[in-house]
């Protein structure tokens, strides 16, 4: 019996990662659960392994090049890596941004996703049918008042993915960019506002229907499991209350 093909999700302790995971272990991934939070990929890996699913986790930080290489080393084929740790630091205009908060801003989505793109290539080319989804943000396709650098940090990735597709056409690996609009997770605006939760319940304060983790994972795992020849270039997902990151309907 062929061994099950393998995904690696980064950024998978929570939110849209967790859920990107457990969708492609229902679909028959052996998942590789990558996050610096130790304790919850190992629970997740638990959940998936008691539910009859494969997954396995390993303690990463994708900033950390040292570290993104060995654990590279650990694999011959990979079939689809998801670029998916990232986040937003703050909502401060540039005039008074905290430089720092950019440079990490920039160091996860950009060169975390960089990292492991560079380090994994190789055993997903050598799957002859490997996946590469950048999970960048409607941020990176258009800008709004506070949102500097998450903004620049995601345009970042958006063209990461542009540039790959274009560097690496004719190898046997589709490179995927999925930019989700409004989603509310347990964790994305509480880390951006710094653990303040009325700032962060702001963020969704009206929107009836704003996307889920689970949504994001859907659209995800859509795009990985069509037919090899068919590439889905970017894919915009967002709520339908939400119009472009400036626009949005807000009941009450």
């Amino acid at each position: 019996m062929p061994s099950a093909p393998i995904a690696v999700v980064t950024g998978a302790s929570s939110g849209i990662g967790a859920a990107t995971a457990r969708q492609l272990a229902a679909s028959g991934y052996r998942v590789v659960l990558t996050a610096r939070r130790k304790d919850r990929i190992e629970a997740l890996a638990d959940e998936l392994t008691a539910a009859g699913h494969q997954a396995v986790p390993y303690a990463l930080d994708v900033t950390d090049r040292a570290a993104v290489d060995e654990f590279a080393t650990a694999f011959r084929t990979v079939a689809v890596l998801v670029n998916n740790a990232g986040g937003a630091l703050g909502a401060d205009p540039v005039a008074t941004a905290d430089p720092a908060d950019w440079r990490q801003m920039y160091e996860t989505n950009v060169l975390g996703t960089l990292n492991l793109t560079q380090a994994l290539l190789p055993a997903l080319t050598a799957s002859g049918d490997g996946t590469v989804v950048v999970v960048s943000s409607t941020a990176g396709h258009g800008t709004y008042e506070g949102g500097g650098g998450y903004v620049a940090a995601k345009h970042g990735s958006h063209v990461l993915a542009e540039t790959l597709r274009l560097e690496i056409v004719g190898t046997p690996v589709r490179v995927i960019e999925v930019a989700p609009g409004m989603v509310k997770t347990e964790e994305f605006a509480l880390t951006r506002f710094d653990g303040d939760e009325d700032r962060a319940a702001k963020v969704y304060a009206g929107v009836a229907e704003p996307l889920s983790a689970d949504d994001v994972a859907e659209t995800i795992t859509w795009a990985v499991t069509r037919p090899s020849h068919v590439n889905i270039d970017l894919l915009v997902v967002r709520p339908r209350a939400q119009a472009s990151n400036t626009k949005v309907h807000r009941e009450g």
